[in-house]
């Protein structure tokens, strides 16, 4: 399961793990917490029409990814708050698909190379992620309502200043190229632009452990 904040977030941040383990035969599925209604530069588009666009290219890069769900809950950009009503949301979504694996944002990571503040709604998506995880979902007297009790295995959460595992993603690349193309209203019409970010940022995160192409995420292990 993939738990991210805005339509695209998954796709940048884990699209070709995604996509493998769709080609692997896994179900993949995907919430994404915000409706994308804020997303644009330009203070003219229309709130609710830039909505549904944003919806309909999340279900294309989806489509291409091989995602089994998705699951929208329609936050309004910049309103998500690490609050219990979200947290139930999520708790309720993992104990109904009972993922091996949650893949998300790490909310500890703010600033990124003194030319990026990493989003209020991606922190709190990945707060609100990570106590869902641990250990609502998996502690029966949390949210008794929402379902058996489910025990997720393992956390890997992106966008990290603290990387310990990088997944070969040179299978798929390609597909997550072709994902992350898909949210065009994000890409100010410079496909071939993104698309060598997205490649170079896929063999910078490989070049360390001797990949062609990687995602590198924090794990974190939660069996017991």
């Amino acid at each position: 399961m993939a738990i991210y904040a805005h339509p695209d977030d998954a796709d940048v941040a884990a699209g070709g793990v995604l996509a493998q383990w769709a080609l692997e035969g896994c179900a993949v599925h995907l919430v994404v917490v915000c409706d994308g209604s804020k997303g644009s530069h330009v203070p003219q588009v229309d709130v609710r029409s830039l909505r549904e666009v944003r919806r309909e290219e999340l279900q294309l890069a989806s489509d291409v990814l091989g995602v089994t769900t998705i699951e929208c809950l329609n936050h309004v950009d910049g309103a998500v708050t690490n609050d219990e009503a979200l947290r139930a949301t999520l708790v309720g979504l993992i104990r109904q698909h009972r993922p091996e694996v949650v893949v998300g944002p790490d909310p500890t990571a703010t600033f990124f190379g003194g030319v990026y503040v990493n989003h209020r709604d991606h922190r709190e998506t990945g707060w609100a992620l990570l106590d869902a995880v641990a250990p609502a979902a998996a502690m029966p007297l949390y949210f008794p309502e929402k379902g058996e009790a489910h025990q997720v295995s393992q956390l890997l959460l992106s966008g990290t200043h603290e990387p310990d595992v990088v997944i070969d993603v040179s299978r798929t690349i390609d597909t997550k190229v072709k994902a992350v193309l898909a949210h065009a209203s994000q890409i100010a019409g410079d496909a071939e632009g993104i698309r060598d970010v997205v490649y170079g940022r896929a063999e910078q995160a490989g070049r360390p452990v001797g990949l062609g192409f990687g995602e590198a995420f924090r794990s974190v292990e939660l069996s017991f």
